[in-house]
């Protein structure tokens, strides 16, 4: 009966929509670094342990007033206090525990065991009561018994709470860890060195009446300053042998601080490409809304420039040349496979909200299919367009949810149809197909301003400006118009796609904006 009770419990629980909502609400609260509150939360507890500190430190010689030391050993103790509770409280689930056990023990068709699940729910709790970070959370509620005078030692503790709130200084300890069996190797060779040299001091200036070290303790804070070499010289060896041991050690505590800088630096270079990663997709995800670009090849960086001008973009490339190829030409650029569902876990973005499409530029139809699948798994509204590289594969494209495919020889094919009989065909196709230098392709949006100066085609005058005009994109029949007639009404919302040298077009998108072309 209670075995039943405690698991009808759990399911109520897990199934509440409410208790989900709250108990995630604090979760990302507490853990979750893209949360916006959180931030605003890390710098309010900062201010809590400065807080607490500077009047610790004040209230050595001086008389604080009532008002804050009641704020520091009770109001600050008791939020730190329930901030534990609630990591306590979001660090695991017991409800699920109950589940999983109760579940499991149905399938194997056998007796419920409610001691397991209960094991199993206090190992976790103690995994985590007893972990570092636990730990100082616990001694920085201790200054709340204030009345025991050495409690509020523990008041510095609370220092240590800002690697919980500091990212820096958790990139800074993450780094560290990384090389921890270095520095573990790096701390024998210092102990070992500390203890021969302690013991080696001591025998051979102990007797000496003259010498200032009489005692090991002394031996030992000698040579703990000497390896450091911070040399204070209150303690200094008169013998000769002394001086022997002391010139061993101050060369030995060179080459450990030596090394100790050489493991941090080779640490952070070794991590710097991942802290810059990290960097960056703290800032995507302050992003409202932006271009995903999966795949950095020839056409991506010309897609990509245009798309910049009005929009954020960020391009996911596995291949780490073209990866560095696409920061170079300043785009924000994420060394991830876009085919791997775990690149898009690690992004940390609302694909819903933030991403306006997805297009998928990879080397091969088969690399983009990839793509589109794995963000099909997890969504499926987001627009998708897709290269096309082989014909025969639009249909897999289409099939993988890919709502729009453009096939990028067609396209040129289609543009040399619309262009036959014309005089400079063969020389706009060549430079299109050969990226002739000084020679682009670029689409102009006609605003209102524009479609309130001209309103046709023929009044453009692009021929003025040896500007070849391809065609005309028109938004309100959604049509792309190859070769438009001089008649053709311009009108706000259209775009016009020409060709011609860079500096002619910079010219006529000028002359675009002024009344009457003056």
């Amino acid at each position: 009966m209670l075995k039943r009770l405690i698991v009808d419990g759990a399911y109520a629980v897990n199934t509440s929509k409410r208790y989900a909502k709250i108990k995630h609400f604090f979760y990302n609260f507490l853990e979750n670094d893209s949360n916006k509150y959180k931030k605003i939360f890390d710098l309010f507890m900062i201010a809590l342990i400065f807080s607490s500190v500077a009047i610790l430190i004040r209230e050595v010689k001086s008389h604080v007033d009532d008002t804050l030391l009641f704020f520091n050993n009770y109001v600050i103790s008791i939020i730190f206090l329930i901030e534990y509770l609630l990591r306590f409280w979001v660090t695991s689930s017991v409800s699920e525990i109950i589940i999983k056990h109760s579940e499991y023990d149905v399938m194997l068709k056998r007796e419920f065991s409610l001691l397991k699940a209960f094991k199993e729910i206090i190992v976790t709790k103690m995994r985590y009561i007893f972990s570092i970070k636990a730990i100082i959370d616990l001694l920085a509620i201790l200054p709340f018994f204030h009345e025991l005078r050495l409690m509020r030692l523990f008041v510095l503790f609370r220092v240590f709470k800002l690697f919980r709130y500091a990212k820096s200084i958790q990139t800074f300890g993450s780094v560290v860890a990384t090389k921890k069996f270095e520095f573990l190797t790096l701390f024998i060779f210092a102990s070992i060195i500390i203890f021969v040299s302690s013991v080696l001091i001591y025998v051979m200036e102990a007797n000496n009446p003259a010498s200032p070290v009489n005692t090991l303790f002394e031996a030992i804070y000698w040579a703990v300053v000497t390896i450091s070499t911070v040399g204070y010289g209150d303690i200094t060896p008169v013998t000769e042998e002394g001086r022997i041991v002391a010139m061993f050690v101050i060369v030995a505590g060179i080459a450990v601080f030596s090394f100790t800088t050489s493991l941090i630096v080779t640490a952070f270079t070794e991590k710097l490409d991942e802290i810059k990663d990290d960097k960056l997709i703290n800032d995507i995800a302050k992003m409202k809304s932006f271009y995903l670009i999966c795949g950095y090849e020839g056409i991506s960086k010309e897609i990509a420039k245009k798309l910049s001008h009005n929009s954020d973009i960020i391009v996911l490339e596995e291949n780490d040349k073209k990866a560095r190829q696409a920061k170079k030409d300043g785009f924000f650029t994420l060394n991830y496979d876009p085919g791997s569902i775990e690149s898009y876990r690690k992004l940390r973005i609302n694909i819903q909200e933030q991403v306006k499409a997805i297009l998928c530029l990879g080397h091969s139809d088969v690399e983009n299919v990839y793509t589109a699948l794995t963000v099909r798994s997890f969504n499926k509204d987001v627009y998708i367009l897709s290269i096309l590289k082989n014909k025969m594969n639009k249909n897999k494209l289409m099939f993988a949810g890919v709502n729009e495919v453009f096939y990028e020889k067609e396209l040129v094919g289609m543009i040399a149809k619309g262009l036959a009989g014309q005089k400079i065909a063969f020389e706009a196709i060549h430079a299109l197909r050969s990226s002739y230098n000084g020679v682009d392709m670029q689409e102009i949006v006609v605003n209102e301003r524009i479609a309130g100066n001209y309103k046709t085609i023929g009044e453009l005058q692009n021929k003025k400006f040896r500007i070849l005009l391809l065609g005309l994109y028109k938004s309100s029949s959604k049509e792309f118009l190859f070769n438009p007639k001089d008649d053709m009404p311009v009108q706000a919302g259209d775009y016009l796609l020409l060709i011609g040298n860079v500096q002619f077009i910079k010219e006529f998108n000028s002359f675009l904006y002024k009344k009457d072309g003056r």
